[in-house]
C-alpha cells in the first residue's frame, strides 16, 4: 500500500519528531532515577530492570511475530514500558513476578487493544496494579540497607515524623525508581527542555494535589508534612512519567488541566482517605478511563458551530 494511504491510529499529526525519538529521549531521561535506584538497592535491581525490559520487548517481538504484525520493537515504546515498570517494583520482587507483569503490560494491555496509540490506560502502571491487587505482601515489602520496614508514607499515615531530606535524596525504603526525587526531577528538566512533555499535566497535578492536602489533611500549612507528601510514593515519578504519557492523556490544552486536576483531586482522596498510604497508581490509572469523557467535555467547537445565531 502507497505509505500516502497508511491507515494508522489517531492523532494524525505529521512532523518530524518519530515515536523512536520520543521513546529514545524518555529513555535518557529515565536514566538518572534508575541508575539511583541500582546504586541505593544494589544488583538485584539491576537484575529487576534487565528482566522487566527484556521481558517487555520479547513478549512484543513474539506476539507480533506470531500475529504476522509489523514488528516494532524498534521503536523503543516496549522498552520504556519494562523500565516504568522495573522503577514500579520493590528491589525484593522475584524474576517471576517481573516477567508476569511485563506479560500482562504488553500483551493484556497494549497488544490485544490494537498495539501503541490505542492501549486505554499505561500499561506499566495497569501492570503495576494488577501485581499490587494479586500479590498485594511481596509488593509492598520493602528493605533498605538490608533492613525490612515500612515506607516514609505509611510512617506517616500513623503519624510518625519522617525525614524529608533523605526522601529528597532517596535514602529511603520504596521502589526501585521512587525514593530519590532529585534523580527525578533531572529527568523531568530534561524532558521539559527537550519539549517533549510540559508542565500543564504535571503542574496542575502537583497544584491540585497539594490544596487537598493543605485543605482537607488536617495539618494546615505544615511545610514538614507537604513536603514529605510530595517525595513520597511515587508522586514525583508518576506526574513526570507516567501521567504524561501521549496515549492515555488528553490532547486538548483544556482538557489536560481538567486531567490534573483529576489526578490531584484522586489521589489526595487515596491518601488521606484510603487505607494504603500511596494512591498514584490507581489516581492515574482511573484518571486515564475518564480522559474519552474528558476530550469529549473539552473538545474546541468548529468554528460557525455551537455559538449564537
Amino acid at each position: 500500500m502507497n505509505e500516502t494511504f497508511n491507515i494508522s491510529s489517531s492523532p494524525h499529526i505529521r512532523a518530524k519528531v518519530t515515536t523512536g525519538n520520543i521513546m529514545f529521549l524518555v529513555l535518557i531521561a529515565l536514566m538518572p532515577t534508575t541508575l539511583f535506584g541500582i546504586y541505593n538497592f544494589g544488583v538485584q535491581a539491576l537484575g529487576i530492570v534487565f528482566l522487566t525490559v527484556a521481558s517487555a520487548v520479547a513478549t512484543e517481538y513474539l506476539f507480533e511475530r506470531f500475529m504476522e504484525k509489523k514488528i516494532t520493537i524498534a521503536d523503543g515504546s516496549a522498552a520504556v514500558t519494562g523500565l516504568l515498570l522495573a522503577l514500579n517494583l520493590p528491589p525484593t520482587a522475584p524474576w517471576w513476578m517481573c516477567v508476569l507483569g511485563a506479560v500482562f503490560a504488553i500483551l493484556v494491555v497494549k497488544q490485544l487493544f490494537g498495539g501503541l496509540g490505542q492501549n486505554f490506560m499505561n500499561p506499566a502502571l495497569a501492570a503495576r496494579c494488577f501485581l499490587l491487587i494479586s500479590f498485594t505482601g511481596r509488593m509492598t515489602t520493602f528493605v533498605y540497607d538490608g533492613v525490612s520496614g515500612a515506607t516514609p508514607l505509611a510512617q506517616l499515615k500513623t503519624g510518625e515524623s519522617v525525614n524529608t531530606m533523605d526522601m529528597l535524596i532517596g535514602n529511603i525504603a520504596g521502589t526501585i525508581g521512587e525514593t530519590s526525587v532529585i534523580a527525578i526531577m533531572i529527568g523531568a528538566m530534561f524532558l521539559l527542555f527537550m519539549g517533549v512533555i510540559d508542565l500543564r499535566i504535571p503542574g496542575t497535578y502537583l497544584i491540585t494535589f497539594i490544596v487537598m492536602i493543605v485543605l482537607f489533611s488536617g495539618k494546615g500549612f505544615d511545610l514538614n508534612y507537604l513536603t514529605a507528601q510530595l517525595c513520597g510514593g511515587g508522586l514525583m515519578l508518576g506526574a513526570w512519567f507516567m501521567a504524561t504519557d501521549y496515549v492515555t492523556a488528553p490532547i486538548t490544552k483544556k482538557g489536560q488541566i481538567l486531567y490534573g486536576v483529576c489526578l490531584g483531586v484522586l489521589t489526595g482522596l487515596f491518601r488521606l482517605l484510603g487505607r494504603s498510604a500511596e494512591g498514584v497508581s490507581y489516581a492515574i490509572i482511573i484518571s486515564n478511563l475518564l480522559v474519552p469523557l474528558i476530550e469529549r467535555v473539552t473538545r474546541p467547537r468548529p468554528f460557525g458551530k455551537g455559538g449564537e445565531r
